[in-house]
């Protein structure tokens, strides 16, 4: 087994966790190898620190897979991890059969991304080393799950880093396009094929839900109040307030008075949401966002996406779980959508943002904060004072203290006063590695917004 020796002067990433050796860190090589192969990683006076596959080629140059050197990293070491990885899923997932079961280097397989659909699995092989141990890792998924069938999404950029072709194919078994599943009890149609990354975005799940408690108790700022009903069925006041003569309460089999929601003309409202939100999801994408804000009691929901294949399956995933009469859809550039509704004066209670990432590289941060600031300026200034800004950011390169300050900034600019309600993470079926900020990409925040005057 080859050996790369590492600098003396290096910083002690890997004796902190972190599962990455770059070209920088690496004093010399010694022995034969090819790329791909399982090398010894050893420190400047060559003692033993892990074991990883190689590749000359990228930055990376290795990847660790294991910190004991008498691991063989074979077919029962592939099983035993991935095993551990669906255990892990069974014990803090509410639905494990919906998740990401396998994440790379935060379940020690650096470079490896599985996604459970049911009974079909769709991979994601990122880098050399475990290209070149596909056969071991469809095994593996096989032993581990029974899989109905495996698909291989490989159609990202990163793979050219490390030499490898973009592809698309079934790796085992019998892949239909379209799946449904179900997440915080709502179904979804995923396309596994041609959706963006696997089809799904699980990271988001507990996030999702966590709009809750913003979605009703909005009735009064729209002029809607309970009031007691007269024995005719009608309010017992008038739209002045003042008690109808001659009228008596309507009373319940406790003899309580029967109250209605009544609107500021003295109408009653039959709507059953008219307590709820009514909200704006831009970057609706599969209509996640929007699927939570009706289950949680919204009144109405805007559906935002620039893409008509994204709002027509955002349209059959919300017609499918029986909200449709509730969700007004736009296909829309978010910027431009966001800035005219400023300019004409319009309002939601609730605006949500779940833009892509904006930073896809250290170089284009500068461009995605003032992309970020753009966005949530003008989401804000949408927000009716005293609703509620749900914002988040999947740009690694956007570090949690810039993601708050560019936000701030943009309160400052739309005269606005925020409070944290909320600051999240990605979901429990993305652990993340301590030592390894990599894995701290996603950014999620529920912020109170009021007016400054």
């Amino acid at each position: 087994m080859a050996k790369v020796f590492l600098q003396r002067n290096r910083k002690k990433r890997i004796e902190a966790g972190h599962p990455w050796i770059y070209q920088s860190e690496v004093q010399e090589i010694q022995g034969d190898y090819q790329p791909g192969d399982i090398v010894e990683v050893v420190n400047h006076q060559g003692h033993f620190l892990a074991q990883g596959y190689i590749n000359p080629q990228s930055q990376i140059v290795v990847r660790i897979m294991s910190y004991d050197p008498e691991e063989s990293v074979d077919q029962h070491f592939f099983n035993r991890r991935i095993r551990q990885a669906a255990e892990y899923r069974t014990r803090f997932v509410d639905n494990p059969r919906a998740c990401r079961v396998v994440y790379g280097e935060a379940d020690f397989l650096p470079g490896l991304i599985v996604d459970r659909y049911n009974d079909v699995l769709v991979a994601q092989i990122l880098s050399l080393g475990m290209d070149v141990r596909r056969d071991l890792i469809k095994q593996a998924l096989i032993e581990v799950f029974q899989p109905q069938g495996i698909f291989l999404r490989n159609d990202v950029p990163v793979r050219e880093l490390e030499g490898l072709t973009q592809e698309k194919e079934v790796l085992y078994g019998d892949c239909p396009r379209e799946v449904t599943i179900v997440e915080n009890g709502l179904s979804y149609l995923v396309d596994i094929v041609e959706g963006q990354k696997t089809g799904f975005f699980y990271d988001q799940r507990e996030n999702r839900a966590s709009i809750a408690p913003l979605m009703q108790g909005f009735g009064a700022n729209h002029g809607i109040h309970l009031q007691p009903l007269g024995v005719d069925g009608e309010p017992l006041v008038d739209k002045t307030g003042k008690r109808r003569a001659g009228v008596e309460p309507l009373c319940d089999e406790n003899g309580m008075p029967v109250r209605k929601p009544v609107d500021k003309r003295g109408k009653l409202v039959k709507n059953p949401y008219w307590d709820g939100a009514e909200v704006l999801e831009c970057f609706t994408h599969t209509g996640s966002f929007t699927l939570n804000a009706c289950k949680f009691g919204a009144k109405k929901v805007t559906a935002l996406d620039i893409s008509e294949h994204a709002i027509e399956t955002a349209r059959r995933n919300i017609t499918a779980n029986g909200f449709l009469h509730r969700v007004e859809f736009v296909v829309a550039n978010a910027f431009d959508y966001l800035r005219e509704s400023v300019e004409q004066g319009k309002a939601w209670d609730v605006v949500i943002l779940d833009p892509p990432a904006f930073a896809k590289s250290r170089g284009a941060v500068k461009g995605a904060c003032r992309g970020y600031k753009d966005i949530n300026l003008h989401g804000m200034k949408l927000v009716n004072s005293g609703g509620f800004l749900v914002t988040a950011s999947c740009s690694y390169h956007m570090s949690s203290e810039l993601f708050l300050q560019t936000i701030q900034e943009a309160a400052m600019d739309a005269k606005k006063i925020l409070r944290l309600v909320e600051w999240r993470g990605a979901g429990k079926d993305h652990p993340q590695i301590s030592g390894a900020d990599e894995g701290h990409y996603l950014k999620f925040a529920i912020f109170e917004v009021r007016d400054r005057k």
